[in-house]
């Protein structure tokens, strides 16, 4: 029995870019009860832009947010918790 080792091959599809820290672009505004859930259990959310997907990061005080998304909530009427 003889054993080889393969060549390093590299496995992303064509036209993937990666990035150091996997940051996106921009953050989009969600019901707040929603954020929770969709990290534990990997369900997706959908913002106020109407873009689906999953959360999988937690936004930082001046993270560059979705203008669709922030044109939306400045339409909102006040309100909220209490």
């Amino acid at each position: 029995m003889s054993t080889a080792t393969l060549p390093d091959v590299d496995t992303r599809p064509e036209g993937t870019e990666s990035t150091d820290d996997d940051a996106p672009e921009v953050f989009h505004y969600v019901q707040k009860n929603k954020i929770t859930e969709s990290a534990v259990t990997g369900t997706h959310v959908v913002a106020l832009c109407g873009a689906v997907f999953p959360v999988t990061k937690s936004a930082k005080p001046g993270s560059p947010v979705c203008p669709d998304c922030k044109k939306v909530f400045e339409g909102l009427p006040p309100g909220g918790e209490e």
